[in-house]
């Protein structure tokens, strides 16, 4: 592909200026990934298909999960020097604006993703309490929700600007007291109950097999792609990974099955103790810990699970408005942006594009009153991630298979498939078809959720696609030679055949080489 030299990363003298921290290894990384795509608010919509939600987890396990691990790790150890995950992929194969369109997508996704899973954390607090009508008509109202969720949204922001160590630490212990301590628990809880004469209410005598007829599944099930999502995210970290290689497609392979394991277990776990029809979106998780500690007289627990679980909320923020901000603001260095959301507070936090993800933030919060409920909000919100997310996605599957023809001499450490290019067809392929079929039944609105008005429904989701598809590539039309910043890192793309570029590759190729052969 011919595009202009963008001579984003000619160091001068054409000397590379690639220094990866070897920081990271397997469990790191496995860890990292688990905290990252792993959130239990998701469990209460699965629930609901009772026996069946398994097939779900593993249908989207083999139509996108898996996919998206392959793939992230054939593109991942392909450009393992190479900063921008997403806009490294898409951008090699299809040039500047498409990979721009990639990461803007991901960072857009991940800035409306927040009130959703704030809005499970506000839930939580709720709970703190001893009385569960209390509390549960104070986790459905409106006004609570949106001051509570903005406090922990900009607490989560503020950590993120005193510097990545911060964020490293509450992140650590906000992942296994918030997350996999309480999954874990769950799961002891339902052993226990079922040991000592629990009644169960989930159905089990359904199929495990669910009723394709009913459109209303066929949209709620859809969002379960999104519980996946963000396996590929430790992909913008490859130049701090120790033999990125070797350990990063280990390290997605063993945390993409633990995935899959905490999803099925949890989500039955779940639906052990709370029927189907009582089952509430955004509040479930927490009756179905109530439930489990009242019947083993124990309800004080309560307010300890609720304080933990939102303590994992804030963790899961602080590791996605860490994440996707940092790759927009190593592309807009690279003269995507500008100056404004290049500028970085004393500890080099991107200051500016985390003050506007802010208030996008906070709009989105105030939305909320325009909804019938907190639980439709919570939907409709959920699924405009989805939608996104999913575009990014679409890209990322036929750039794999594109560079499969644009760069088949390149190295690639890890590959799909030993021989010829059929393997990446097909699992590019199932990957490419089942993020287009999600993403085309996830705007068919749904009737188990008041949402008021489908004109709503069409409205927010129709109309967020085209404005957050629209902006990118008005931002590249009125882009500027003056927002390049002199002395970035970012190396160039493979078809930039400026000499000036193509030398930055060569020598950033040869120092990653003399990297690997010390280690």
């Amino acid at each position: 592909m011919s595009e202009p030299s963008a001579k984003v990363s000619a160091p001068s003298q054409g000397k590379a200026t690639v220094k990866r921290a070897a920081k990271l290894g397997v469990s790191a990384l496995v860890i990292m990934n688990i905290v990252a795509v792993v959130s239990l608010r998701g469990l209460p919509a699965e629930a609901t298909y009772g026996i069946s939600s398994a097939f779900y987890y593993l249908f989207a396990a083999i139509v996108f999960l898996i996919p998206v691990s392959l793939i992230a790790a054939e593109l991942a150890a392909m450009f393992p020097f190479q900063q921008g995950g997403m806009f490294r992929w898409v951008g090699e194969a299809f040039g500047k604006k498409l990979g721009f369109l990639a990461i803007w997508l991901q960072w857009v996704e991940s800035t409306i993703w927040y009130p959703t899973v704030l809005t499970f954390g506000t839930v939580s607090l709720a709970f703190i309490g001893m009385d569960m009508a209390t509390d549960s008509a104070l986790a459905s109202n409106k006004i609570y929700t949106i001051v509570v969720m903005l406090a922990i949204y900009w607490i989560a922001t503020l950590i993120t600007l005193k510097g990545m160590g911060w964020v490293g630490k509450v992140t650590k212990v906000g992942g296994i007291v918030g997350t996999i301590a309480p999954v874990i628990l769950l799961v002891v809880l339902a052993i226990i109950y079922l040991c000592t004469g629990g009644q169960i209410q989930m159905n089990l005598h359904g199929s495990f097999w669910p009723d394709f007829s009913d459109f209303n599944n066929i949209v709620l099930a859809c969002s379960i792609f999104l519980f996946y999502a963000g396996m590929e995210m430790s992909g913008i970290h490859v130049r701090e990974i120790k033999n990125p290689t070797r350990n990063y497609p280990k390290a997605v392979f063993i945390g993409a099955i633990i995935t899959v394991l905490i999803f099925i277990v949890g989500t039955y776990s779940l639906g052990i103790v709370i029927p189907a029809k009582d089952i509430n979106l955004v509040q479930s998780l927490l009756v179905g810990f109530d439930n489990y500690f009242a019947f083993l007289h124990v309800k004080w627990l309560s307010p300890v699970i609720a304080i933990c679980l939102a303590f994992g909320v804030l963790a899961g923020v602080l590791t996605w408005v860490a994440g996707p901000s940092k790759g927009v603001f190593a592309v807009g260095r690279a003269g995507y942006l500008p100056p404004f959301f290049q500028k970085t507070n004393k500890a080099g936090v991107q200051k500016n594009i985390l003050f506007v993800q802010g208030g996008i933030v906070t709009i989105l919060a105030f939305i909320m009153i325009l909804m019938p409920s907190v639980q439709s909000f919570y939907q409709i919100m959920s699924q405009l991630t989805v939608v996104l997310y999913l575009i990014a996605y679409l890209l990322m599957f036929a750039a794999a298979i594109y560079l499969r023809y644009s760069m088949k001499n390149a190295r690639r450490p890890f590959r799909i498939g030993s021989k010829g290019n059929w393997l990446i067809w097909i699992v590019g392929g199932v990957g490419f078809l089942g993020s287009l079929l999600a993403f085309v039944f996830s705007f068919l609105p749904t009737n188990s959720i008041n949402m008021g008005s489908h004109a709503v429904w069409f409205s927010v989701l129709i109309g967020g696609v085209v404005l957050f598809v629209v902006l990118p590539f008005i931002i590249l039309k009125f882009k500027k030679a003056s927002w390049l910043m002199p002395g970035n890192e970012f190396v160039p793309f493979h078809w930039d055949k400026d000499p000036k570029s193509v030398a930055a590759l060569e020598a950033a190729q040869k120092e990653f080489d003399k990297e690997q052969a010390e280690e």
